[in-house]
Formats: C-alpha cells, sequence, structure tokens
C-alpha cells in the first residue's frame, strides 16, 4: 500500500534537515550504529539519537537492538525507499562527500582490526569456533539439511580453515573457496591437500563481491561469517545470487545473544540473528527458506542456528517454451 498525503509529509517533514539528509545518505551505504554516526558527523550521541527517533517515527528507517548497541537501516517498506531514493537524488552530488570519507575512514579501521584478529587467531580458528556447541552435532545436523549429494558445485564463502570444504568437497565435482585472509587461505590449502581434494579452487575473495558467475553453484555455504559483518544482508543478497535453479544456500551462524565480550574480544559486528531477519532476507533474494535448525549449547553459551533455502527450478513446461 502506498503512502497517504499525511504519511508522505510526515516523511518528508522528517527528511527535511540537514543532518537528517545526512544521515539517509549515510544509511544509504550500509547499517550504522549511533555511535559511527556521531563519529561520521562530528554530533554528539543524544543529537544524533533525537534526529534518529524522528526519522524512525516517520517509517524512513528502522532502528534495531543488537545486545547492548542500537543499529539504524533504510526502511524496507518499498514506498518509503522510493521516497528516500528521490530526496537523495536531488541532492547536489558534492553533498555529503565529507560525511561519506569519513564513514570510509570508519570502514577501513573495521576492515583492519578484523584482518588483525583474523591473521592471528588462524591457527586456533577450529578450536575457537567449537567453544560454545561442539563442532561434530553441527556439521551432522549440516550434513542432514543439506543432503547427500553429489554437487555439481560447491562454493565456500568466508571458507577459514576449510573444513567446510573437506566436509562437503568429496561430494561435488569442483568446490570454490573464498576469504579475504591469506593466512586462512594458506590453513584451508593445507587441510584441503590433507583431506586428498584435487578439484578444490582456494581464492582471495570478497563475500560482497565475489565475481562469481550468477547461477554457478548448486550449493552455496556461508559458515559463521555474517556476525562479522557490516552489511549482512548485502553478503546473504550476493550467496543468493550464486546459486543455481534447484540449488541450495546454508547459511550458520549464531541466534540473537547477549555476550557483548564477543565484540571486542572475536571482533563480531552482530550479537546474533533472528530467525525473521535471515528468512526475510532469504525470501527478498528469491529464495525459498526451510524451517531453521536451532543447535542449544552443550552448556551456558550459544545457540547456533542453520538456516537453508533452495532456489525453485523453472517448471519444465515453462522451460520447454522458454527455448521454442
Amino acid at each position: 500500500m502506498s503512502l497517504n498525503a499525511d504519511q508522505t509529509v510526515e516523511a518528508l517533514r522528517a527528511a527535511g534537515e540537514p543532518t537528517r539528509l545526512r544521515i539517509l545518505s549515510l544509511l544509504a551505504s550500509e547499517e550504522l550504529s549511533v555511535m559511527e554516526m556521531s563519529r561520521i558527523l562530528d554530533q554528539s550521541q543524544p543529537r544524533v539519537s533525537r534526529h534518529l527517533k524522528l526519522m524512525t517515527d516517520s517509517g524512513l528507517i528502522e532502528r534495531f537492538p543488537d545486545g547492548a548497541r542500537v543499529y539504524y537501516r533504510l526502511s524496507h517498506d518499498p514506498h518509503a525507499r522510493r521516497l528516500i531514493d528521490t530526496v537523495l537524488d536531488i541532492l547536489a552530488d558534492d553533498a555529503g562527500e565529507a560525511d561519506h570519507r569519513r564513514l570510509s575512514e570508519v570502514q577501513k579501521d573495521r576492515q583492519q582490526a578484523a584482518e588483525s584478529y583474523f591473521e592471528q587467531i588462524a591457527p586456533q580458528w577450529d578450536r575457537l569456533r567449537s567453544l560454545y556447541v561442539s563442532e561434530s552435532a553441527v556439521e551432522a545436523a549440516l550434513e542432514r539439511a543439506v543432503g547427500p549429494g553429489p554437487f555439481k558445485r560447491v562454493v565456500d564463502l568466508g571458507t577459514g580453515s576449510g573444513r567446510m570444504l573437506t566436509l562437503f568437497g568429496k561430494k561435488a565435482k569442483m568446490s570454490v573457496g573464498l576469504d579475504l585472509s591469506q593466512n586462512m587461505l594458506n590453513i584451508a590449502r593445507a587441510n584441503v591437500s590433507k583431506a586428498g581434494l584435487s578439484k578444490v579452487e582456494l581464492r582471495h575473495g570478497d563475500i560482497f563481491a565475489t565475481r562469481l558467475p550468477a547461477g554457478s553453484a548448486d550449493l552455496v555455504i556461508v559458515h559463521q561469517v555474517l556476525h562479522y559483518l557490516a552489511d549482512p544482508s548485502a553478503a546473504v543478497a550476493e550467496a543468493a545470487r550464486v546459486v543455481c535453479p534447484g540449488g541450495r544456500l546454508v547459511i550458520v551462524d549464531f541466534a540473537p545473544h547477549d555476550f557483548e565480550h564477543m565484540r571486542e574480544a572475536h571482533q563480531h559486528r552482530r550479537l546474533g540473528f533472528a530467525d525473521a531477519e535471515i528468512t526475510g532476507w532469504l525470501v527478498d533474494n528469491g529464495l525459498a527458506p526451510s524451517a531453521p535448525i536451532a543447535l542449544p549449547p552443550d552448556n551456558e553459551g550459544l545457540t547456533v542456528t542453520i538456516w537453508t533455502a533452495e532456489r525453485r527450478a523453472a517448471p519444465a513446461a515453462a522451460q520447454g517454451r522458454k527455448s521454442a
């Protein structure tokens, strides 16, 4: 349903202030916390929070808590997004350049901290991953969710130590693993070689821009990656793009939790994901989700969830008409 006249006026009024226009422009790039926006805008957090509340109340942006932090993103409502796009399109081309330079600095700081962390902990990566739920339990559930195969092409985004490749590579004609950490890739190469897998390609690559052909894999895995990312929905979109008709995307990550120390100690940006959030992203990208699988911890700790979704194959009759 479209915005009525009163809603449109309220939304325009909420956007019609210089700082709020700057905030909309920033959130068009990625979701951000109040602390990050305060740094970029060079304004106090209470002042930024007041602007954010007005825009949230008007439906222009969405507020979502994540542990002790709160993040904001542009509204997913298509009518609100169309209004935002129109407002941003009429701004001068150089409007907000300084803000986006400071946003780039924030992103660079995040990336450097993450790269440093992954290079340091790469040798202990598999041990750290199994601190909360037994890795054998996760992998057994994964194998049940994925099915017996065989697979034409498996793609593992954020492959880390290559464990997913060694787990599913023997069921695949060919596998590809991408990671930004060269140290992780070196460990993955050693593990893949030790497992006797020859048809595995390991690449230094970005999960947001994989450069893999659309619809080129019948199994895409994103294992314990999303909680490190500033824009997890964009990563899900890129992963979904690679899934072929009849293929499957599998996401493994934490359910929502309040272990705040994971941010500083392990560079986690998000403290888990709700089923509705992940499922919404899957549906938005043309996939049909299955029921999530929740794996509670053996003791006090974090719950791991497995989300799977399929890209439905076109009906045979439709395929025949297309080729005719």
